[in-house]
């Protein structure tokens, strides 16, 4: 055993050296734009590094042990706008810490146990518009000494320990101030005196929030001559008759929006009669808002007879027995009831009621019936209800209606054909069951409609005039339907202003010719999910606007009779999911297939049914030659033909490896165009167009990001492109990783091509982002991406607050390494996005 005055001989200066190593000498803060941007979070410092620049101005010291804040801690950053110090444990300010800074805007104090506040602690903050207090042990608005800061907009203190709502006399210079968050303190009285200084110098854009605060008492007149924006008090009493007693003394109080009731998950009322409301009517309100209440009491009218001035009433998850019998003197323009429970609804009468949303209301058995002259906009889906008589103006109550959607219902009867209401501009019947709609022109009157959407209706449609009338029509959705004899016929006449048709799961087996012939204006056309076994062009060759053709997912096996003629301005025709039979019989088709191949969507993904031979091949790999052999040939060729074909697959497999590697000996390390190529699953586009090019195209420092949809070239093969403008330009590859992406062939493919890229390139590029979990069986069905999965580091997609932040830092970490900075890029960017910071 060493003796211990060795051991101590060789600790000494070990424990010398390691004092040494102070966080700040480990450059810990990653630097997101090059001077302006720095994010430092969770770096277990204990003061701010020295090697951040001053010219800094937005800074992240989040979740770090700073302690205290001594003056002029922060004089180093004249020109920081952003300081985001939540979580650091800090609980002494002194006097001047923010000291210097004039320039900044925003200051997040979030969760830190502040216990020694200096009165000058946030002098020298003439700019700042933000200030978030959340969770710093706050005893009272006193406290917090910011009467100077005349600039400020929004103040958010919950989440504290106030117990006063006395607004300070500093409240009177806040002339600027639009929203104060006192939420889940601890408030139980308000007392007249506690506004005065709302009084003296009215905010008339002031929004306040007072929820989770266990109030117990307000005195009557404490809101007297007092004008706010919006007033939210939710989860505020334990009792109605508490409830009663503070919302009289909101007597005076003139708000815009009320806000009452309690939250889903913290209900204190066990129950809740009309006589709370009552003091409403010494509050001048224009809209009020009522969410989560149990079991009205008494007549729904008494209810709300204080209410029957303002302009709209929306109520949210409400049990109410019934809204019979509301009177025709409420002045309600707005009228909005989501999931509700309300057992009987008809005969509303409301002369003023403009827009009326009924929806995700399950409980109702009947359909309402309405009085009610002004309405324009109706919404009633999603209730479960049957509709014995629809539509007309008798049936609805207005002539001036514009909007109607009864989607997701019950069966409804068409006995009339919209009489008196001509002014509708927008129809949705989707997932009902219509009936009698094949027996007359139902949409006979409706001239001005624009929309129309009745999929999944359970429609069988055996009556060409179904549409007459429709003559502005511009979307018309049908999908999920049936057509008498499985044929499509002339059934759009007149509808020349259409341009977007969904015929998609209708059964179709044959469109006829001139199906299509009065559609001049068609721009998109949907014909998937349908039973079509031969292609014939002829029926959309009218359609000389159309671009986008879907007949995806059908029966087809090829064309026959005709040569193939597509309207000029078609860009985009999907055949993919089809029964392809590459045979002699469709060689014709088969060579249109190849000469169209800029045309088609992912036509490698068109692979032959039949013959048995080249089951599962593309349909890119049929010969025409083959066709031209003899039955004798043939006969002795097949195993031929076999080893053939097998050599083709192979060619055409590393074909385009031969091509990346004759690009990266021409392209050299030269200049790479963008940051990044993306690959990944069409299914996963919504999340790359809006977090992934969001977050790097938008964000700072800026990242150009090489996408398909966007910057490939036009008119030039797909795979030339992932080549040239995707590989060969781009510094490194994202690779989406999804259950979508590893059961796309076409992704599988593009992700070997990036290994051969970096292998070629001798470049660490290539970035794996995992969007969610993923089960290891199906991830097994790729080894290779398994084995890389398991032995390298990658990305994790997490949608939290948190998660997405320590998910973007990694990222924009992993691209920042190898990119060229250019500093009057990089600044343009920043500015840009405090512009359009400070303009929203």
């Amino acid at each position: 055993m060493m003796p211990r005055f060795c051991l101590a001989g060789a600790l000494i200066p070990a424990m010398a050296f390691l004092s040494c190593l102070r966080p700040e000498s480990w450059e810990p803060c990653m630097e997101v734009v090059p001077n302006i941007t720095y994010q430092c979070m969770g770096q277990n410092l204990s003061k701010i590094p020295d090697n951040i620049p001053s010219s800094t101005k937005n800074l992240d010291l989040s979740f770090n042990p700073l302690n205290g804040l001594g003056s002029q801690s922060f004089s180093s950053f004249p020109d920081l706008q952003v300081l985001d110090l939540s979580r650091c444990e800090i609980q002494m300010i002194e006097d001047g810490a923010y000291q210097g800074l004039s320039q900044l805007s925003t200051l997040i104090l979030t969760g830190n146990p502040i216990r020694s506040l200096a009165l000058g602690a946030f002098s020298g903050l003439s700019s700042l518009k933000k200030l978030v207090a959340v969770e710093t042990n706050l005893l009272s608005l006193e406290n917090l000494p910011i009467g100077h800061l005349i600039t400020l907009k929004e103040l958010s203190v919950a989440h504290n320990l106030i117990h006063s709502f006395k607004l300070p006399e500093y409240f009177s210079n806040l002339t600027k101030l639009e929203h104060l968050d006192l939420s889940n303190n601890k408030i139980q009285v308000i007392h007249h005196k506690d506004l005065h200084v709302l009084r003296g110098k009215p905010l008339h854009n002031l929004s306040l929030d007072l929820s989770l605060n266990p109030i117990d008492f307000i005195q009557p007149g404490s809101f007297k001559e007092i004008r706010l924006h919006k007033l939210t008090l939710r989860s505020n009493f334990n009792s109605t008759n508490v409830m009663k007693t503070c919302i009289q003394g909101l007597a005076g109080l003139e708000v815009h929006q009320l806000v009452l009731g309690e939250f889903k998950n913290e209900r204190n009322l066990a129950s809740f009669d009309n006589s709370a409301l009552e003091g409403l009517c010494s509050v001048t309100i224009e809209e009020f808002r009522l969410a989560y209440l149990d079991n009205f009491s008494g007549d729904i009218d008494n209810l709300f007879h204080c209410l029957e001035n303002v302009s709209a009433m929306s109520l949210v998850s409400l049990y109410i027995e019934n809204l019979e019998g509301l009177s025709k003197d409420f002045k309600w323009q707005t009228l909005e009831l989501v999931r509700c429970k309300c057992q009987h609804f008809f005969h509303l009468a409301l002369p003023f009621l403009k827009k009326m949303i009924f929806t995700d209301n399950r409980d109702v058995n009947n359909m309402p019936k309405f009085r009610v002259p002004s309405l324009e906009f109706l919404d009633l889906s999603g209730n479960g209800l049957s509709f014995k008589h629809c539509c007309s103006h008798t049936d609805l109550g207005t002539t001036r209606l514009k909007h109607l959607d009864l989607s997701f219902n019950g069966v409804i009867t068409m006995n009339s054909n919209f009489l008196g209401l001509e002014e509708l501009l927008y129809l949705d019947f989707q997932h009902c069951n219509l009936k009698q709609t094949s027996e007359f022109s139902v949409f006979l009157s409706l001239n001005k409609l624009v929309y129309l959407d009745i999929s999944y209706t359970q429609i069988r449609i055996a009556f060409d005039g179904i549409f007459d009338g429709l003559i502005s029509l511009k979307t018309l959705k049908m999908a999920g339907n049936s057509f008498k004899g499985n044929m499509l016929s002339n059934i759009f006449k007149n509808m020349t202003n259409l341009t977007f048709l969904d015929l998609s799961d209708c059964q179709l087996e044959y469109v006829s010719q001139g199906a299509f012939d009065q559609l001049p204006r068609l721009q998109i056309l949907n014909m998937s999910h349908n039973q079509i076994v031969l292609l014939d062009t002829l029926p959309y060759e009218p359609l000389h606007a159309l671009q986008v053709l879907d007949c995806s997912f059908n029966r087809i096996e090829g064309s026959i009779g005709q040569e193939l003629h597509v309207p000029s301005n078609l860009s985009a025709l999907n055949l993919t999911k089809n029964d392809f039979a590459c045979i002699c019989k469709y060689q014709n088709f088969l060579q249109w297939v190849k000469d169209q191949r800029q045309l088609l969507v992912e036509v490698e993904q068109m692979v032959c049914v039949a013959p048995s031979v080249m089951q599962g091949m593309p349909v890119l790999t049929f010969r025409n030659s083959t066709c031209q052999l003899s039955k004798t040939i043939i006969s002795v060729s097949v195993l031929s033909v076999l080893v053939v074909s097998i050599i083709v697959v192979l060619v055409y497999k590393f074909y385009f490896h031969l091509m990346l590697l004759a690009g990266c000996k021409t392209y050299g390390r030269g200049e790479s165009t963008y940051d990044a190529f993306v690959i990944y699953s069409s299914h996963d586009e919504d999340w790359v167009r809006n977090e992934l090019v969001k977050n790097l195209e938008e964000g700072v420092p800026p990242f150009k990001l090489c996408l398909h949809y966007r910057d490939f070239i036009p008119g030039v093969a797909i795979a030339a492109n992932i080549i040239q403008e995707g590989f060969h330009k781009s510094r490194k590859v994202i690779v989406v990783v999804s259950q979508h992406f590893i059961q796309s062939r076409w992704c599988i493919f593009e992700y070997e091509i990036a290994q051969t890229w970096q292998f070629l390139s001798s470049r660490a590029g290539i970035i794996f982002i995992v969007l969610q979990k993923l089960e290891k069986s199906l991830l097994r069905q790729q080894v290779e991406l398994y084995r890389l999965l398991s032995r390298n580091t990658y990305l994790e997609w997490e949608d939290s607050v948190l998660g997405r932040h320590i998910f973007w830092r990694r990222l924009r970490k992993a691209l920042l390494d190898g990119k060229p900075w250019n500093p009057e890029e990089t600044v343009d960017a920043e500015n840009n996005q405090q512009e359009a910071t400070t303009s929203t």
